[in-house]
């Protein structure tokens, strides 16, 4: 049954391309050759419970040939626990046919249908139409006979089950699977500093050349050794972080110098077996190297849950005693069978056995999420697949706060039914009226309140949910933040997220509050000290380092617990943030952003990163800064001698007011042509000729080496050819630029290749003579000898004067106004990104770099952050698990986890959150020890005097103390300046100080002290927090 009915053909469009506007984020993740193997497959998912719905809607995001689902049971009011395309009234009805229109409306491009059949093992043929076939909830019987099958004509089998808080999957992909990128990770390259006789490369300058033993790599502009270059892939020994072998080089020649090496992805060849062979003697990939002896146990309490079922027609009841014992001897029989013995945990599977019939969202978002990323290296060839099993268990986020028993865990009717069979009835009621704020509702925050939504989360009387978000939704953000539609296209995030999670859960009605502001400083007027002061706990979903250590901040300040999560690509990680016990999400600190000397930039680039960076400098230069500066000189009265003379920049920038006012200024687009085609001459011939005056190819340095070698490459000066499709490209989208700041029109559509040509045509490109008088910095260790070294162009008058009478009056120009651009990378018709493609691939032919395509240049030039649904599934999945923890109330640190996962290698690193860093001082009473991060002391609006005589009898004496930039009180000071401020009370301290009255919405004010304790001694110790009383 075809539920789509469209005539798109999947995941490709008709001329075989990507569609690059919705697919361009999880594009910088796989690539373009694995989207299209995976536009060619078609894939069958097999029970449809919420693991099984999970599966299909990342798949589908990701965009397959075809999807079609098989579940042709009726859904139960339980699977609402963990189905999100369930309805209340689709109970009864065949899970199949009612998900597969609900799953059909995420992809336009991926087809969705329903396998017609009673059982898949009816007939086995039909599974030969199948690239890669998914079970979850299948019986171990048919997931034998399917194993069989799928291997022995080549269908790709994924097999994925939970139960509760345990689950597992198993991959197999056949004989001889060939992974074409087992990592994903871009190839690394640099530049050779030396070959040795014996085959030993030294990367230049001691960098680190990044490689592993075993990879592969390629050679390129060697001298001396010229048969390296070109030749094939030859493989890495590496000897040290800036040295590595590449074997036998005899016969190559001397090394002379020169040469770029390059790593080389070469395919991995591997081997799968069946289930029937790994259900006996199974090969596991560790979760969790903190609970290592589990997987081995969970393997046979697995296989007892499919014998007891089997036998029974059901599986254990929740948290009954007689099913678990049975269970547990079943395990014990099957662990004893094998040549290798095995101890069982008593405690362990017969927690499995009670949660047995558990249906708990976030497990199926984590085996989700795990599960689809398996169909998609089987049908890709991308990233490394799981080898074979993988186990996987929180059983650290059941209660501790509640009871469990069979009778509170028994199932009710109800839609939590699956959750209530883990945690019981009471934790139920727990979650129920929780009070949370979700920060972001992007991709993690479309998953985050599905989670929600699911778990009951707010839906009682005293719950609530608050989503910030500010943004609006766009058609890239369609592959992976499932709740939006592409009707959606242009409202708001947070409401349009609130509104898909209450049709998904109705008792969430009322109980989500949405916000359009961002949370940052400007808006502490909207969430007040009030608004904190009710949460119950926050959950960041943000991509946006600033705004997440803003956030939490604010959660430190507050006191309140804060779950961050981030993901990059097939990397994810989860940070539980505890008052009193962790570190915060600020604690640690990224690198920081790669940056370029600007030497390197301005005239020695050598890789394709270098001349990106130039063009979107460029793009600043010829589209943002001028315009700016001409509306500020117009709008400004005074400019040229208040604002200019502060920036001491001022011929540079009084030359670009000239020539976008007078000299350059464009009358129609033809002008704006001419500029453009000026521009090309400008950069790409008379800069290189000048560069080339200064350092003539030929040219040495001080020691007698040639100056052009190692990092710097000669560059050529570009002949201008209208017919060369990236010359031709640069002119367009400069001039159509340039007449938007102009608000000049008749560029886009509506001029013709031939127009362009026609203009540059008739134009006389004047021919350049270097100037002798020019200087160019030669190294980044060197003075820049274009610096002014802090002389103000203003000393010389003359040129100043001149160009100042150049300019027209500003009476003049009333009324005129520049439209300077503002970047934008994801609209295709803007000419943004064609122009910083074109910019930086010329500048890369004058250097002889390899140039990049559009969708490269996009990526660097936008600092996009790559991301796919999967990721985004499964690390939400990690933030709920330690939600449950929080909400229960643990303590304990060591029952929280942080994680981070990479999906492709695949790699799960799970650990206990770092403490709080702690402190001591010696008070009157003996050694007080505090919180460095999370204690304060909290004082009322009591006088200076009083909180000297306060903090003293606490064995501190105060050195100073001070509020912003306000310094209240020195000891230092003498008594007549101490004397009016003793009887002050505090506010009014702050506001004589400072000289600026509490506004009215802050409820306290901070202040940062220095002390001596009773050592006398200098200590460090907590700031203090003035209560008001409003």
């Amino acid at each position: 049954m075809d539920v789509d009915g469209s005539a798109v053909d999947i995941g490709q469009l008709k001329n075989g391309d990507i569609d690059d506007s919705l697919y361009s984020r999880q594009l910088y993740v796989l690539g373009h050759e694995a989207m299209r193997r995976m536009g060619a497959s078609h894939v069958l998912i097999a029970g449809l419970r919420g693991l099984g719905v999970e599966i299909a809607k990342n798949v589908a995001l990701a965009g397959v040939k075809s999807l079609t689902l098989f579940d042709p049971e009726p859904a139960a009011i339980s699977d609402l626990s963990s189905q999100f395309f369930l309805r209340p009234d689709d109970v009864g009805k065949p899970r199949a046919a009612v998900t597969a229109p609900r799953v059909a409306e995420l992809n336009a491009y991926t087809p969705v249908s329903v396998h017609s059949s009673k059982s898949l093992t009816d007939n086995l043929e039909d599974l030969r139409q199948y690239q890669v076939v998914v079970l979850t909830g299948a019986s171990l019987k048919d997931q034998l006979t399917i194993s069989e099958f799928a291997h022995n004509h080549g269908i790709f089998l994924v097999v994925a089950d939970v139960y509760g808080l345990f689950g597992s999957i198993f991959a197999d992909f056949g004989q001889r699977f060939s992974i074409a990128d087992p990592t994903g990770e871009n190839p690394v390259s640099g530049i050779v500093a030396a070959i040795d006789s014996d085959g030993l490369v030294s990367a230049l300058d001691e960098t680190r050349h990044g490689l592993e033993d075993g990879d592969y790599v390629t050679f390129s502009e060697v001298q001396g050794m010229t048969a390296l270059n070109d030749s094939t892939p030859r493989k890495v020994a590496v000897k040290g972080p800036y040295t590595f072998s590449i074997g036998d080089v005899s016969g190559l020649g001397e090394y002379k110098r020169g040469g770029l090496y390059t790593q080389v992805k070469m395919p991995k060849v591997v081997d799968f077996e069946p289930l029937s062979k790994q259900l006996r003697k199974p090969s596991i990939l560790e979760s969790d190297f903190a609970k290592f002896d589990r997987p081995q146990q969970l393997h046979f309490g697995f296989q007892a849950l499919h014998t007891f079922k089997e036998k029974h027609g059901r599986l254990p009841r929740p948290h009954n005693d007689e099913d678990a014992t049975s269970v547990l001897q079943i395990t014990q029989d099957l662990a004893g069978q094998g040549d290798d013995k095995i101890d069982i945990d008593e405690k362990l599977i017969r927690e499995l056995s009670y949660q047995a019939q558990g249906d708990l969202s976030p497990m199926a978002a984590f085996f989700g999420g795990l599960a689809a990323q398996e169909v998609l290296k089987s049908v890709s060839g991308k990233f490394h697949p799981i080898m074979q099993w993988l186990y996987f268990d929180s059983l650290e986020s059941l209660p501790a706060s509640v009871q469990r028993s069979e009778d509170l865990c028994k199932p009710k009717g109800s839609r939590y039914d699956g959750q209530v069979a883990v945690f019981g009835a009471d934790f139920q009621e727990k979650l129920a009226n929780a009070n949370q704020f979700l920060v972001g509702a992007g991709a993690i925050g479309c998953e985050m309140l599905k989670n929600w939504a699911l778990i009951g989360l707010a839906t009682g009387p005293k719950g609530n949910i608050c989503v910030a978000d500010m943004d609006q939704i766009e058609k890239s953000n369609l592959n992976r933040q499932f709740l939006f539609r592409p009707k959606d296209v242009g409202k708001l995030k947070a409401d349009c997220a609130a509104a898909a999670v209450q049709a998904m859960n109705p008792e969430l009605e009322g109980r989500i509050t949405t916000l359009r502001d961002r949370v940052g400083p400007e808006t502490e007027h909207i969430f007040n000290e009030t608004f904190w002061e009710g949460l119950d706990g926050v959950t960041n979903a943000l991509d946006n380092v600033d705004a997440r250590q803003y956030v939490d901040r604010r959660c430190v300040f507050f006191r309140k617990p804060l779950v961050d999560s981030g993901t990059l690509g097939t990397k994810g990680n989860s940070q539980v943030v505890l008052p009193r016990l962790t570190e915060s999400y600020s604690s640690s600190q990224d690198p920081p952003e790669q940056s370029f000397p600007q030497c390197t930039l301005r005239s020695f680039p050598n890789k394709i990163e270098h001349t990106i960076a130039w063009a979107k400098e460029k793009f600043h230069q010829y589209f943002v800064g001028p315009p700016e500066t001409v509306n500020l000189y117009v709008a400004q009265p005074n400019y040229i001698e208040q604002t200019l003379k502060q920036s001491g920049n001022e011929i540079p920038t009084l030359e670009s007011i000239r020539d976008f006012l007078v000299t350059e200024k464009p009358s129609n687009f033809d002008d704006c042509i001419i500029w453009a085609r000026q521009q090309f001459e400008k950069e790409y011939n008379n800069a290189i000729q000048q560069l080339l005056y200064n350092f003539p190819k030929d040219s040495t340095t001080a020691s007698g080496a040639p100056f052009w070698s190692g990092p710097k490459r000669a560059p050529d000066p570009l002949k201008f050819d209208a017919n060369n499709s990236t010359h031709l490209g640069f002119v367009i989208a400069t001039a159509n630029l340039h007449a938007f700041n102009y608000g000049i029109s008749g560029g886009n559509d509506e001029v013709s290749e031939a127009h362009y040509k026609q203009v540059m045509e008739n134009m006389i490109i004047p021919e350049f003579s270097p100037n002798p008088t020019v200087k160019i910095q030669a190294d980044e260790n060197e003075p820049d000898p274009n610096a002014q070294n802090g002389k103000s162009s203003f000393d010389d008058n003359d040129e100043l004067e001149k160009l100042v009478s150049s300019l027209p009056p500003r009476k003049s120009l009333a009324g005129l106004k520049l439209e300077p651009v503002e970047f934008e990378k994801d609209d295709d018709t803007n000419h943004h990104i064609d122009f910083i493609t074109a910019a930086s691939n010329l500048r890369a032919q004058n250097y002889a770099i390899a140039e990049a395509d559009r969708h490269k240049t996009k990526f660097i030039a936008g600092k996009i952050i790559p991301a796919i649904a999967t990721t985004t599934a499964l690390v939400t999945g990690l933030v709920v698990l330690e939600l449950y923890k929080i909400i229960d109330g643990k303590v304990d640190i060591e029952q929280y986890k942080n994680g981070f996962v990479n999906l492709a290698l695949p790699f799960f690193g799970f650990s206990e959150p770092i403490a709080s860093p702690k402190g001591k001082y010696l008070g009157k009473e003996g050694e007080v020890t505090i919180d460095k991060l999370w204690d304060r002391f909290e004082v009322e609006d009591i006088t200076l005097q009083d909180f000297l005589d306060h903090f003293s009898g606490k064995g501190l004496e105060v050195m100073m103390l001070s509020s912003g930039v306000s310094l209240l009180y020195a000891s230092f000071y003498p008594p007549n300046k101490l004397k009016d401020r003793m009887g002050l009370k505090l506010s009014q301290l702050v506001e004589t100080i400072s000289k600026k009255p509490i506004p009215d919405h802050q409820k306290n004010v901070i202040f940062e002290m220095t002390v001596e304790d009773q050592t006398g001694e200098d200590v460090e110790v907590p700031y203090v927090m003035l209560k008001l009383r409003k």
